[in-house]
């Protein structure tokens, strides 16, 4: 498997002349543009409501997002990526993620069902990554099914979907806590 830095991106400078550069280079150059710090990058990751939207402004600079992914271990998240890849951060993976917030005992301020969701997705997280619980619609399948319908769970469990909204919200605060 290839790592990040094996890949390259054809890419031609101001005088028109083509050249090359790793993945990684080109990618850390985008992202320093637009966030001189590493601060920088963690408040906009944090006020973001979905994080798809980040991805979107990167893609919109040049940062071939998919490509990145790709390119890597699969268990990384994409924050991981740009902290590793543009401000020398250590990655950890959706799993060790996940397995931190399982540390702080976070979910004990909620209910028995609550908590059943919250484990819930933050497993989702931890196997196919963030933008996947930031939907709704990620409770219409196993194994949110199995706890209740989407209406139940959002209604009946968290009380409304503004507050279940913000449950998610505290779920990815507590997961990107520690960069």
């Amino acid at each position: 498997m290839p790592k990040v830095g094996d890949r390259r991106e054809l890419s031609f400078d101001k005088d028109g002349k083509l050249i090359t550069r790793k993945l990684t280079d080109y990618t850390k150059e985008i992202v320093t543009e637009q966030f001189s710090t590493l601060n920088d990058f963690l408040n906009k990751w944090k006020e973001s409501d979905k994080k798809e939207t980040i991805t979107g402004e990167l893609e919109e600079r040049g940062v071939p997002v998919d490509d990145l992914i790709n390119s890597v271990d699969k268990k990384l998240d994409l924050f991981d990526l740009i902290c590793h890849i543009a401000f020398d951060q250590p990655p950890l993976t959706r799993r060790e993620r996940a397995n931190n917030v399982r540390k702080r005992d976070y979910f004990t301020k909620y209910g028995e069902q609550a908590r059943q969701v919250l484990e819930a997705l933050l497993d989702k997280y931890a196997d196919e990554g963030i933008e996947n619980i930031e939907s709704l619609d990620v409770l219409n399948v196993i194994p949110f099914t199995e706890i209740g319908s989407r209406t139940e769970i959002v209604r009946g469990i968290f009380g409304g979907r503004e507050k279940y909204l913000e449950a998610v919200k505290e779920l990815e605060t507590e997961l990107y806590k520690v960069a």
